[in-house]
């Protein structure tokens, strides 16, 4: 193998019938394992590691999951999706995929491990966004934005109290613990940041779920993190949707960009699909003409919420029943 050939898999999901794996070849990607510092420079050069990249355009990469090889062509930014149906029925839970890198003789140049979540057959799914929804990111201003990214590191970023209350009152609405309803984290941020919101997340005990970011950036582009890709956004959504078309969808986003836009688009138009809406509050200049827009979704008799806390939102899931306790 080639020691500066790399593959980076994030977490696929689907069912039986339709199974789904993200990644990335390179051809050399910085070495930025994360040291959790409060030093200010430390984590400045772990970020800017994350942009150090070159991808591995048009190469050959295979997929083996169980018994089954599948085959694809990384795009030009060296991505690759890998979309099948499994030979046999798939039981619910994680289940291990390889991807190897091929060269021109089918030779290994790399080859990594990942994981696809099949969930249990539940009555919901969520799909909620990253930034300013579970985590403070300050989206609508670059200069903020890239301020929490450069100056804090996965575990001192802060998420929004009592998010991860209320998403984990929600992964057991209507079931119990051994059958958790599905998460789709779905974000403008690039796939540089994956590994980072990963373990965001978990620091903050929030639940296990599939990530669907945005393209990947160089170094060069780093001031345009999460500028770009709303429109790629409605798209990551309307396949998760389609993926899983026997479960009621719960939406979770703000209103310092296009959720509200996005969101209510799509629950116009798929009404069956969706139970309910849910959009903070960020910026109250924005209040009237996001509720209007969910006045039109209401209007389809889905739920809606905008609200400024998770407590509220706690109390809006109780008073619909989604959920039947409180967060402590």
């Amino acid at each position: 193998m080639n020691n500066s050939i790399s593959v980076k898999i994030y977490h696929g999901y689907g069912h039986t019938h339709n199974l789904v794996v993200y990644g990335h070849a390179f051809k050399f990607r910085a070495k930025a394992d994360q040291k959790y510092s409060n030093s200010l420079m430390v984590n400045i050069v772990h970020l800017f590691k994350l942009f150090v990249l070159k991808p591995y355009p048009f190469v050959k990469v295979r997929l083996s999951f169980y018994k089954q090889i599948v085959y694809q062509t990384t795009e030009y930014d060296g991505f690759f999706k890998f979309e099948w149906e499994a030979l046999e029925n798939i039981t619910a839970g994680w289940h291990q995929v390889k991807v190897e890198v091929l060269g021109d003789n089918d030779e290994v140049l790399a080859m990594n491990t990942g994981s696809i979540y099949v969930p249990h057959i539940t009555q919901y799914a969520f799909i909620s966004d990253i930034d300013d929804t579970v985590m403070v990111s300050h989206s609508a201003t670059i200069g903020r934005r890239l301020r929490e990214l450069f100056i804090k590191n996965p575990r001192t970023r802060k998420t929004f109290p009592y998010a991860a209350a209320h998403y984990n009152l929600l992964a057991l609405s209507h079931t119990d613990i051994d059958h958790p309803n599905p998460f789709f984290y779905v974000s403008s941020s690039e796939w540089n940041l994956y590994d980072y919101l990963v373990e965001t997340f978990r620091f903050n005990k929030l639940p296990e779920g599939a990530f669907l970011l945005n393209q990947i950036k160089r170094w060069k582009n780093l001031i345009k993190t999460g500028k770009t890709g709303h429109e790629g956004k409605l798209m990551r959504v309307m396949r998760i949707l389609d993926a899983f078309p026997n479960q009621k969808f719960v939406f979770f986003g703000d209103n310092s960009q296009q959720d509200p836009e996005i969101y209510s688009a799509i629950a116009i138009k798929y009404p069956k699909n969706i139970e309910a809406i849910y959009i903070r509050n960020i910026r109250p200049e924005k209040e009237e003409q996001t509720l209007e827009l969910l006045e039109k979704v209401e209007a389809q008799q889905i739920h809606t919420c905008l609200f400024s806390t998770s407590q509220e939102a706690i109390t809006h899931s109780e008073k619909i029943g989604l959920i039947g306790i409180k967060a402590s």
